[in-house]
């Protein structure tokens, strides 16, 4: 390994470092960029350039997953699988993310899900695609993103209709079935 490659544990710190600041910053709640850039700067022996690019480059692998990014960490697309892989672990240890995530963020993001991914649109241009469109397709095929954003879906709509059966019991409980007939489904009676 030469001195310039992330372990698969400097990877994954720096992942969940990005995503804690990222459900902030979702969530319009202050943080201090530069004090997430100190703590890791000591946690894995990196230089603060090295840790801003590779929040950047964690910025573009986001963007395969269909998962918002940090405002002010511009994708840079030159990056290793072996980051995508973290991002990859990231998601599947907490699968919980997607439901939590606001459906309109601070930087004006709405959620990838709502929205279709087909593929780069044609330029007037007769060039090439970007590099990056490659990569991200590449991403996408490697850790079935659509199968994972499915998943996700599910487990929301479990947790909602659990959710639902709950309130429903409670008010039957305290006798009051005249409010539980009443409680409505939104998100599958009338829809978002």
């Amino acid at each position: 390994m030469s001195g310039d490659d992330w372990s698969d544990a400097q990877n994954d710190a720096i992942v969940a470092d990005y995503f804690a600041m990222l459900a902030d910053d979702l969530s319009c709640r202050s943080f201090n960029k530069a004090a997430h850039n100190r703590n890791l700067e000591e946690r894995l022996g990196r230089s603060r350039g090295s840790i801003e690019f590779k929040h950047a480059n964690i910025s573009a692998a986001l963007q395969a997953f269909e998962q918002p990014i940090i405002t002010g960490y511009k994708p840079r697309f030159n990056f290793q699988m072996s980051l995508a892989e973290a991002v990859h672990r990231w998601l599947a240890a907490n699968p919980e993310w997607v439901e939590r995530l606001p459906r309109q963020g601070s930087n004006g993001f709405a959620y990838a899900s709502d929205q279709l991914f087909i593929d780069m649109a044609p330029t007037l241009r007769n060039a090439p695609p970007p590099e990056e469109t490659e990569l991200l397709n590449a991403i996408a095929r490697r850790f079935n993103v659509a199968k994972m954003v499915e998943r996700n879906r599910a487990l929301g709509k479990a947790g909602e209709e659990r959710a639902l059966a709950h309130e429903r019991a409670v008010l039957r409980a305290a006798g009051r079935e005249d409010l539980a007939s009443r409680i409505v489904w939104t998100s599958q009676e009338e829809g978002d």
